[in-house]
């Protein structure tokens, strides 16, 4: 098995590689690595680099880039989900799963019907853990590059700021299918990016569903069944990706 890290590309001067404290530790304790071995970094910007361990000691790693590639990873359109805030660990699993399959941003979101608290700014510990996950799971599932979690803002901020296609999953009566509305949205045209606005667990209000078609915005059916949230968001994604040919 190939173990894999996120290195920013300031800690790669030419051919030196220096791994930060946690991820010394992980490759001193954890993996017991020993020099000599090989990993692979990647940096963030579509690269990635076969790199042979030099130095693994008490005071920290250093390792020797042998080679260099393009990730092939990345999907092509950009996906970026717009989530509610979600209470308990649900979030956090939607933020491990959703960069796996190949979201390439999150944006919370406080809509009417939120259950959860949005974090508080002066305290960074929640963000720091939302960051960890993500690039855990991107490290796990070869992506190129680290999705970017953004600060929550409320839902009228969010359909304000957007300005892909975008598109809103609703259970209300009269909304066309995902699939046929990327169809009438994009024809043969692959876009850029998607922007994909995912309730709370008590969904959107048939308020916030006009806000947002008001900034077309949109209001899409996932099936006939109903999803959770995390459900939700995690197959919009997959029709999306699908959808363009970047899950092939």
């Amino acid at each position: 098995m190939t173990h894999r890290f996120f290195v920013p590309p300031e800690r790669i001067r030419g051919r030196l590689v220096e791994f930060d404290p946690a991820q010394a530790h992980q490759l001193r304790d954890v993996l017991r690595l020993k020099p000599g071995e090989a990993v692979v970094i990647f940096d963030n910007s579509g690269w990635e680099f076969d790199v042979v361990l030099e130095g693994i000691d008490r005071e920290g790693a250093t390792g020797r880039v042998e080679r260099r590639r393009l990730v092939e990873t990345e999907p092509k359109v950009k996906v970026t989900i717009y989530q509610a805030l979600l209470k308990g660990s649900r979030f956090d699993w939607l933020l491990q799963k959703a960069t796996e399959v190949g979201a390439v941003g999150f944006v919370p979101m406080v809509t009417a019907r939120c259950v959860a608290e949005p974090p508080d700014p002066t305290a960074r510990g929640k963000f720091e853990r939302w960051r960890r996950i993500v690039v855990e799971a991107a490290e796990q599932s070869r992506r190129g590059k680290v999705p970017k979690i953004h600060e929550p803002i409320n839902f009228e901020e969010a359909c304000r700021s957007v300005q892909e296609l975008a598109f809103i999953p609703y259970e209300g009566r009269g909304v066309q299918p995902l699939r046929a509305a990327l169809d009438e949205a994009t024809g043969l045209r692959r876009p850029y990016s998607v922007a994909l606005f995912v309730g709370p667990e008590g969904g959107f209000t048939p308020e916030e569903v006009e806000l947002a078609r008001r900034r077309n915005i949109v209001p899409v059916s996932l099936g006939p069944r109903i999803l959770r949230a995390e459900t939700a968001a995690l197959v919009a994604l997959t029709i999306v990706l699908a959808h363009f040919g970047d899950l092939d």
